[in-house]
């Protein structure tokens, strides 16, 4: 069975766990209301997406299918 010779010092541990800090959710600006939204999606706020309406805006959105 495999056994580490020396102790990993704390340094070297936080290096290895470097990259699992948790990063922030990001966030664009709706070319149509100014609100702000995930990249990509549509706008929760005015049903707009890529400069077109696709969806009702207010609640009735959040019932929307994606295909």
């Amino acid at each position: 069975m495999a056994v580490p010779k020396k102790k990993t010092s704390p340094s070297r541990r936080g290096m290895r766990r470097s990259h699992h800090a948790l990063r922030p959710e990001a966030y664009v600006e709706c070319a149509n209301c100014g609100e702000l939204t995930r990249p990509h999606h549509v706008c929760p706020h005015c049903g707009h997406y890529d400069g077109r309406e696709v969806a009702p805006a207010g609640d009735a959105l959040k019932g929307v299918i994606r295909t």
